[in-house]
């Protein structure tokens, strides 16, 4: 079982080396570091990069019954730098070089959780499959399968722990799904079909729910915090934010029915949705927010 950890930036500067430091210093070691660089010019960006670079390739890839070399951590990264249109278009190009068999979306700025994330998602999906095909995990062959395992997030901007749900339904769907810096997603199901950027806030979203509707991926949670969250980023501008609602509306109305989607409008307008997000985006009130929300979680109430 491998990891294929995907970092794209642009002018990131020292996040980039923050983010990149806090996958390396992981006691999980059979992983490989994918830098999708989209032209950065500033200097401190492009010498992180150079020096990434400039370490050599070995990768995760081995022949069948070949134990991985031991190699310096720095080997691991391998860095393509290549113009994209994006964001959700530097993903796509970088899920072009994965040699993983799940693969996890870091961006510049988040960080790991603790230097133990890797192995916890390694131990919970080891549980999962052995559970399906014990014979497969002795081998510790890469399985066929369809899964997003996904865990809990620490954000950076409130200093608030955030639970996931879960449980995936369509509800989940409509409102309450993980970000991707807590989703860890086999590798099929990105080779398969790549984010739709022509959403330009919500191409991970749309993704998500094609793998759940369409691929019939399996969606398990994990009892893991699996990222420093850093939050305030590009999807979270006022700009983008009235972009975000106009995308959310279209791509709900490609996967859920008519009747479901304005039933769960009109629950999320009795509910006073947009006050709960400010609550939970304040501060000074979001911890007991989500102190509420983890007991509502924990009685399986959506």
């Amino acid at each position: 079982m491998t990891f294929s950890i995907i970092v794209v930036c642009l002018n990131a500067g020292e996040k980039l080396h923050g983010t990149i430091e806090s996958i390396l210093s992981q006691t999980e070691r059979d992983y490989e570091i994918i830098i999708k660089d989209g032209g950065s010019s500033d200097e401190v960006t492009r010498a992180y990069l150079s020096e990434y670079g400039e370490r050599g390739e070995t990768g995760i890839g081995r022949s069948e019954g070949q134990a991985p070399k031991e190699s310096g951590p720095l080997q691991r990264i391998r860095v393509y730098r290549a113009k994209d249109a994006g964001i959700y278009d530097a993903m796509n190009q970088a899920v072009k070089y994965v040699r993983g068999d799940y693969v996890f979306f870091l961006n510049c700025g988040d960080r790991l959780y603790d230097d133990n994330v890797l192995a916890k998602v390694r131990e919970q999906i080891a549980q999962r499959r052995s559970g399906r095909d014990a014979e497969e995990e002795k081998t510790d062959a890469a399985p066929a399968d369809q899964y997003i395992f996904y865990g809990n997030i620490h954000e950076q901007r409130t200093d608030t722990f955030v639970a996931s749900n879960p449980v995936i339904d369509d509800f989940a769907c409509y409102r309450n799904l993980p970000c991707h810096q807590a989703c860890f997603y086999s590798a099929r199901l990105l080779k398969e079909r790549g984010f739709d950027t022509h959403y330009a806030v919500r191409a991970d979203y749309e993704h998500f729910l094609w793998c759940y509707y369409r691929a019939r991926a399996e969606a398990v949670y994990m009892p893991v915090t699996v990222a420093l969250y850093e939050g305030g980023g590009f999807s979270e501008t006022g700009e983008n934010r009235k972009r975000s609602a106009r995308e959310h509306r279209e791509i709900v109305s490609r996967y859920l029915p008519t009747a479901k989607v304005r039933r769960y409008r009109l629950l999320m307008f009795i509910t006073l949705a947009p006050l709960r997000t400010w609550i939970a985006e304040n501060p000074v009130t979001a911890g007991v927010y989500q102190k509420c929300k983890r007991r509502l979680y924990r009685g399986n109430v959506i």
